[in-house]
């Protein structure tokens, strides 16, 4: 395979970026002396603009709660034949999170200048973590699947005390329209393109098992359109593994936050990097933060005093902020579950070759079919088919992807060199599941298949969960124990699993369920 075609497809498949720092000490320096520092107050700040950070803004500002949101990264607005978003198959900075030499399953890949760019490599012992940056989160960049888990698989790996019948009729329901979730038309999937799909289904079926079409949060119109000519492909091609330009995603930055700005409460800050969490000495919190240029540049530091701190940093934003402050005495006495319980959902990422049975190229995405194994709720799992973005070649070669109930345990551990928490997985923690994962994808493939298992060569996931787990750090609407106005509403609080499904919809639905609860008990009281 040429070079430029395997770091495409490898960049496609899971793109990584090492945060580093600009410029040498000394014009460091030199720029910290002359940055201002500001203060101000707020009545409720909100860390990130993902799943959870977006679900509070909107439901907080409907309750007449003012609320500052601050996202690190940065707007990245779409719209018919746009470039807003790069190009798997032409990585540039806006991949990378203010990385340097990022690398890509251990391959160097070009450096790039420093931007707030779209995926941070979060490094680990024995795992990664892939996190995404700008308004929106992870919605972003995810795949889209919205999947609700089945009642035995959620009972048997969250708490039951969340009650699935209300969760499923209440809260997963106001996810799926404030989504406007759909599946794909036939009149797609039948499209040239979409062999990819068409394949898989056969396959699966073959197999012995189910196909079920996934719900997506796309509006499938801008994919038909495509086909008619009207808009350059992004979505038939498969071109949206990073973002999909072309629009018509319905992704948290153009529902839940777009929504929160309507009710004219809400401040979204593009470029707010925060560094540390405190409580002040009157019991309010206190965030500080850098305002940066697009290459990381501190503009201006900032110390915002806020009633109610609410961490929709991401599983491992938030976990490392409050470990961080834990471990220097900025917020005393945090419960001893800080940091444990973490799970990598159970992501495994294959590169499925078929000399028998072509492909072809390009392949339209970004997911339509997938099949579910959830009859035992210990070992559910999930397998999908993802397109592989153009590069310019066909190499016979799709993706299969497939998540489950992951039981293994990584903790993050506080490093005062490093003024760090950093993940330890234990080596083997979950290969119980992936036996299962890897025999159900060797079966769907069949013979005259290939199966590469890339998360193999590289230990990483794009769904950490956990690390502020519900009942053990926090109460099932998120407040963090014995921490009056402090709330976590994101990945963290999820318990290392989503219940065999890609954690987006239970994560939103679990916000949902938690902001009205606070605005039931804590809007008026605590702030």
């Amino acid at each position: 395979m040429p070079e430029l075609s395997r770091r495409s497809l490898l960049a496609g498949a899971a793109a990584t970026a090492g945060l580093a720092m600009t410029g040498t000490p000394a014009a460091r320096a030199a720029a910290r002396r002359r940055t201002p520092v500001t203060r101000s107050e707020e009545r409720v700040v909100i860390i990130g603009s993902g799943f959870g950070g977006g679900v509070a803004a909107l439901r907080l500002a409907q309750a007449g709660v003012e609320c500052l949101v601050l996202e690190r990264g940065v707007w990245w607005r779409t719209g018919p034949n746009a470039e807003t978003f790069p190009h798997p198959s032409s990585p540039d900075k806006r991949m990378f999170w203010l990385g340097s030499t990022p690398t890509i399953f251990g391959i160097s890949a070009d450096p790039f200048p420093h931007y707030t760019g779209l995926l941070e490599q979060v490094p680990g012992n024995g795992m990664d973590m892939i996190v995404a940056a700008g308004v929106g989160g992870g919605s972003l960049v995810y795949q889209g699947m919205t999947l609700q888990p089945a009642e035995n698989v959620f009972n048997a790996n969250l708490p039951e005390q969340l009650d699935y019948a209300k969760m499923d009729q209440v809260y997963y329901r106001r996810v799926a329209q404030m989504l406007q979730i759909e599946t794909a038309p036939d009149e797609l999937v039948n499209s040239t393109t979409y062999k990819p799909a068409r394949v898989f289904a056969d396959h699966v079926r073959k197999a012995g098992y189910d196909v079920t079409k996934i719900p997506m949060p796309i509006d499938w119109t801008y994919a038909l359109r495509e086909l008619k000519g009207e808009m350059k492909p992004s979505y038939t091609n498969g071109d949206c593994a990073l973002g999909v330009n072309n629009g018509g995603k319905h992704s948290v930055d153009v529902t839940y936050i777009a929504a929160a700005q309507a009710t004219g409460r809400v401040t979204v800050a593009t470029q707010h990097n925060v560094t540390d969490v405190a409580m002040a000495k009157d019991g309010r919190w206190e965030i500080h933060v850098d305002r940066i240029d697009t290459d990381g540049t501190v503009l201006e530091k900032k110390i915002i005093t806020a009633k109610a701190l609410v961490m929709g940093a991401g599983t491992a934003g938030t976990t490392k902020l409050l470990m961080r402050a834990s471990a220097k005495g900025q917020i005393p006495d945090m419960p001893d579950g800080l940091g444990a319980g973490w799970g990598s959902n159970g992501d495994r990422i294959y590169l499925w070759s078929d000399f028998a049975d072509d492909f072809g190229a390009p392949q339209g995405g970004p997911v339509v079919y997938g099949t579910f194994d959830w009859d035992d709720p210990d070992n559910a799992n999930t397998i999908i088919q993802a397109s592989i973005p153009p590069i310019g070649g066909d190499i016979r070669s799709t993706m299969m992807v497939g998540y489950g109930v992951s039981k293994g345990r990584g903790t993050f551990v506080y490093d005062s060199g490093k003024d760090d928490a950093v993940l330890q997985w234990p080596k083997g923690a979950d290969d119980t599941l992936y036996k299962r994962i890897n025999d159900r994808a060797n079966k769907i493939a069949g013979q005259g298949s290939f199966l590469t298992d890339t998360t193999g060569i590289y230990p990483s996931t794009w769904h950490p969960l956990g690390g502020a787990s519900m009942g053990t750090v926090c109460d099932l609407a998120g407040r963090v124990q014995g921490h009056r106005g402090l709330y976590v509403l994101d990945g963290a609080l999820l318990p290392g699993t989503a219940a065999a499904c890609n954690p987006s919809m239970t994560i939103a639905a679990v916000a949902e369920r938690a902001t009205d609860d606070l605005i039931a008990k804590d809007v008026g009281t605590v702030f």
